[in-house]
C-alpha cells in the first residue's frame, strides 16, 4: 500500500479566495464576531491555558506524521484546551464541594496520577476527533490510533479509545466542531481581498500559517509580552493577569494581528494599507493591532536563516509600526 503523501507547505497555502459572494462572507464574519464575543465572555475566570509549548507541538507533529491538513492540529488543540479546563473545572467544583459539606476529602494524588495516565490518550483522541470534522479530507482510524500509542509503550484496546473519545465528547457537551483562529484568519483574507489589499491574499495566507504556528507554539511568551505591553509594566499583578485570560480567547484580536503581522513581513511598506483595513473592518483600535503584531514579529525576525535577508531589527520594527498606526489614526 501507498504511503500517504505529506502535504508541502504550497498545497498547504493553497487557498481560493474571491470564490464566495459578498453576502455569505458578510454572513460568516458576523457570525464568526458572535462567536468570538461569547467566547471571550465565557473564558472570564477561566482556571488558567494548556496550550503549553509540549503540547502544541506534540498535536503538530502527530498531525503532520498523520499527513493531516493545518486546520485540524488547530482544531484538535482547541478540542483538547476546552476538555483539561472542564476536567479543571470539575476538580475545583468537587472541592468546593467537599469543603462546604465538610466530607471526607478526596484522594487528590490518586485523580492526579489518573489523568496524568490518560493525558496521552485524551490528547491522542482530540487529534482523532478533529479529523473526524473534516472527513471530507482525512479520518484517523482506530487502528492507527492504536498502533501509535503502542509503539510509544501505551497498550489500549478498541474500547478503551472508544471510551476516551467519548469522555471528551461528554465533556465538552458534544460541541467540539470549534472555531479556530486560522477560520478568522482565512475570513478576513477574503474581506481584504474584495477591499482591494495591494498584498495579495494567497502570499498572506502562507505567511499567517507560519505565524499561526509560532504563537501557538510560544503562546505564553507572546502573550505575556503583550499584557507587559498593554499595561505598560514588566511584573504584571496576579489580577492582572487574571483579567487577561478572556484577551487569550480573542481569536479574532489573534487573526488581525497574524495578518498585520504577516503584511509587515510581506511589504512592510503596504503595512499601513493593510492594518487600517483590519480596523475598518473589525473595529479593533489601531494602537491594540500595532501592540499584538510587535509582539508576534519580536518572535519571529530574531534569528536568521540561510539564504535569507537580514531580518528587521525589532527596535526598528517597534518604531516602524508604532509610526504607522499613529498616521493613522
Amino acid at each position: 500500500m501507498d504511503r500517504p503523501v505529506r502535504p508541502s507547505l504550497a498545497s498547504l497555502s493553497d487557498f481560493q479566495f474571491g470564490a464566495v459572494t459578498t453576502e455569505t462572507i458578510e454572513d460568516a464574519l458576523l457570525h464568526l464576531a458572535q462567536q468570538n464575543e461569547q467566547a471571550v465572555r465565557d473564558a472570564a475566570g477561566r482556571p488558567g491555558s494548556f496550550r503549553e509549548t509540549r503540547i502544541v507541538e506534540f498535536v503538530f507533529l502527530l498531525s503532520e506524521q498523520w499527513c493531516l491538513e493545518k486546520s485540524v492540529s488547530y482544531q484538535a488543540v482547541e478540542i483538547l484546551e476546552r476538555f483539561m479546563v472542564k476536567q479543571a473545572e470539575n476538580i475545583c467544583r468537587q472541592a468546593t464541594i467537599q469543603l462546604r459539606d465538610k466530607t471526607e476529602p478526596q484522594n487528590w494524588r490518586a485523580l492526579k496520577e489518573q489523568l496524568f495516565n490518560k493525558f496521552i490518550l485524551r490528547l491522542v483522541s482530540c487529534v482523532q476527533l478533529a479529523s473526524k470534522l473534516s472527513f471530507h479530507y482525512k479520518i484517523i482510524g482506530n487502528v492507527t490510533v492504536l498502533n501509535f500509542l503502542q509503539a510509544l509503550g501505551y497498550l489500549h484496546t478498541k474500547e478503551e479509545l472508544l471510551e476516551s473519545e467519548l469522555d471528551v465528547l461528554k465533556s465538552l457537551n458534544f460541541q467540539i466542531n470549534l472555531p479556530t483562529p486560522l477560520a478568522y484568519v482565512e475570513m478576513l483574507l477574503e474581506v481584504l481581498g474584495y477591499n482591494g489589499c495591494l498584498v495579495p491574499a494567497t502570499q498572506l495566507h502562507a505567511t499567517c500559517l507560519t505565524l499561526l504556528d509560532l504563537v501557538y507554539l510560544l503562546h505564553e511568551p507572546v502573550y505575556e509580552n503583550l499584557l507587559r505591553a498593554s499595561i505598560e509594566n514588566s511584573t504584571p499583578s496576579q489580577l492582572q493577569g487574571e483579567k487577561f485570560i478572556s484577551v487569550k480567547e480573542d481569536f479574532m484580536l489573534l487573526a488581525v494581528a497574524i495578518i498585520a503581522a504577516s503584511a509587515f513581513i510581506q511589504n512592510h511598506e503596504c503595512w499601513s494599507q493593510v492594518v487600517g483595513h483590519l480596523h475598518s473592518i473589525t473595529g479593533i483600535a489601531l494602537e491594540s493591532i500595532a501592540e499584538f503584531s510587535y509582539a508576534i514579529l519580536t518572535h519571529s525576525v530574531g534569528a536568521n536563516t540561510p539564504g535569507q535577508q537580514k531580518p528587521v531589527p525589532p527596535h526598528l520594527v517597534a518604531r516602524t509600526l508604532r509610526a504607522a498606526a499613529s498616521s493613522n489614526s
